[in-house]
């Protein structure tokens, strides 16, 4: 234990240190000048990325948090920077990711009188956040830090928001510092186990749907090893493909938008749903029509590690509160009994197979979106990692790309563009030995492009892949549905993304044709630094299944009749 006299920055920053934090993201602000100072001679043990937008800083921190498992750590200064940083914290919030904010303040002596930037924290970011918490005596931070980790990783994961009076930083005071934050393994009670087996016993067309937070590589093994035992088919809810192999025997799809249709059938068959760690949130569940509320009709186990999530819209027949891990390795201890559904699973797989196995006859498709996303797995590798922010180029992603390992998907649940680039930057840092790549649309991908000098000065070769179809696809999409041919405000002018890239510092290739894209590919991670493909595609091919020339003639014969 330490009680030597120091600022309430060196203070923070060795915290932050002891809870064993390597990197932490952010854009200077003199708000937190004393924080840098510190930040200053931490260089190898807690580095400091300096990136150009908050709202990119804020996605690092969270994609980084979601990677390790640890709180992804972000600072920025007051009023602009933290509005910029609200989108990073609001994708943690809806993704259950542990993640840190901290944000200089203006002088205490100065608030309660809308002082320069000046803002209520606590008001601004009471829904998003787990704690928002303002520290006034810098004797008080190894408390109060230790308790943002624990706060930020037990229970349901989520971000915490610090604030820091920059007065406060200057102050010198002598204390103690904290243990590392020890995460609680929420482990399920015996009864409630006695009455899982009895359940899955009794079952004929079962299902398990994994997603949500607080997984590690640890409970992914143990949720492989339980569902083998078992022979339960595994559907991931949406963004969360990475808890088992999708090339897995029971592994049978994805829950979000462009679910498959087979799939969404399947699971109104059911008779039993097991959901572990997953919400049930809009985007898994159909916009809330894949089960009857608030009483499924299927019997409902549902295992979440915030008890506030269960029965919050489904009313579960067994809610049980407990982590993914601690679930897992609980499940294991099950005596397995002879099913009565292997051939239920099998069917399963097999729909999915169908589904998710690109079809021949695309010849008259330039770039084949769906051959390249099925493509990918194979010639990037098990661990390779793929990062996407919000679109319609994601849907080929989602049903054709095989993700292979704990981890290997970075992408929001919250739906937020820009997530993409900020994402791969994170990740490359966290696992420098893994190949990352990034899809982003041209929509997406200008809203953190400045970010591609940032891997360019930390000498990171990410991959970008900008698919461009000069549209905001997605409300192309929605709109070409409900007011077809009357295109308005979703056309856009791009720039020489091959150009932009190389005045980056990254490599940039121009591709128009599915064979081109290999080729080019494997220059781009030959590549020292950065690189970036662009994908040029036609925005008459909305997403695997829509065009739109055919929702154009849908809504034609709708008028008809």
């Amino acid at each position: 234990m330490s009680t030597n006299l120091r600022n309430g920055a060196q203070i923070l920053v060795d915290q932050l240190l002891i809870q064993g934090a390597r990197h932490a993201f952010g854009v200077p602000g003199e708000s937190y000048l004393p924080v840098l100072d510190a930040l200053h001679d931490t260089a190898g043990r807690l580095d400091f990325v300096v990136c150009r937008h908050e709202a990119a800083a804020s996605n690092m921190a969270e994609a980084y948090g979601k990677l390790t498992g640890m709180p992804g750590l972000c600072f920025v200064t007051r009023a602009p920077g933290a509005t910029h940083a609200s989108t990073g914290l609001f994708t943690a919030h809806q993704d259950s990711t542990p993640m840190i904010l901290f944000i200089g303040q203006v002088a205490r002596h100065r608030m309660e009188r809308e002082a320069w930037q000046e803002l209520d924290y606590r008001r601004m970011f009471g829904e998003v956040a787990k704690w928002v918490v303002q520290v006034d005596d810098a004797a008080r931070l190894p408390e109060l830090i230790s308790r943002a980790f624990h706060q930020a990783l037990n229970g349901r994961p989520g971000p915490v928001v610090v604030v820091l009076p920059e007065d406060m930083l200057r102050d010198q005071v002598s204390t103690v510092d904290a243990p590392p934050a020890r995460l609680a393994e929420q482990a399920p009670g015996q009864d409630a186990m006695e009455k899982v087996r009895q359940a899955l016993a009794g079952a004929q067309r079962p299902v398990l749907i994994a997603g949500g937070g607080g997984w590690d590589a640890a409970s992914c093994e143990n949720l492989r090893r339980f569902v083998e035992q078992w022979s339960l088919p595994v559907v991931a809810s949406f963004r969360r493909q990475d808890l088992l192999d999708t090339r897995h025997d029971l592994y049978v799809g994805e829950f979000g938008p462009g679910v498959s249709p087979t799939l969404e059938k399947h699971i109104g068959e059911s008779d039993l749903l097991i959901i572990l760690g997953a919400r049930l949130g809009e985007a898994s569940t159909s916009g809330y029509t894949l089960l009857d509320i608030p009483k499924p009709k299927q019997r409902l186990i549902h295992i979440h590690a915030d008890p506030e999530e269960l029965g919050r819209v489904y009313a579960a027949d067994l809610p049980i509160v407990a982590s993914p891990g601690g679930f897992a390795a609980a499940a294991l201890r099950l005596t397995a009994a002879d099913v009565a559904w292997r051939d239920w699973s099998l069917r399963l797989r097999r729909d999915y197979l169908a589904w998710s196995t690109p079809s021949d006859g695309r010849a008259a498709v330039a770039v084949d979106m769906a051959a390249i996303a099925a493509g990918l797995s194979e010639r990037l590798g098990p661990g390779a990692i793929v990062t996407n922010g919000a679109g319609n180029y994601t849907t080929w992603l989602h049903r054709f790309h095989h993700y292979r390992g704990f981890r290997t998907q970075l992408a929001p649940t919250s739906g937020a563009m820009g997530y993409g680039i900020p994402a791969a930057i994170a990740a490359k840092l966290a696992k420098p030995d893994s190949p990352v790549v990034a899809f982003a649309g041209d929509g997406c991908f200008l809203m953190n492009a400045q970010e591609l000098i940032t891997a360019t000065q930390y000498g990171l070769p990410i991959v970008v892949v900008v698919v461009n179809n000069n549209s905001y696809g997605t409300i192309r999409l929605h709109q070409e549905r409900s007011y077809p041919g009357r295109v308005f405000g979703t056309d856009l002018a791009n720039p020489d993304f091959v150009a932009l890239a190389r005045a980056y510092g990254a490599s940039g290739e121009r591709v128009t044709a599915t064979a081109a894209f290999w080729p080019a590919l494997e220059r781009a991670l030959a590549h020292r630094g950065p690189a970036v493909i662009e994908l040029v595609t036609d925005i008459e091919t909305l997403t695997p299944q829509a065009t739109v020339s055919g929702l154009r003639a849908a809504a034609a014969a709708r008028t008809k009749v």
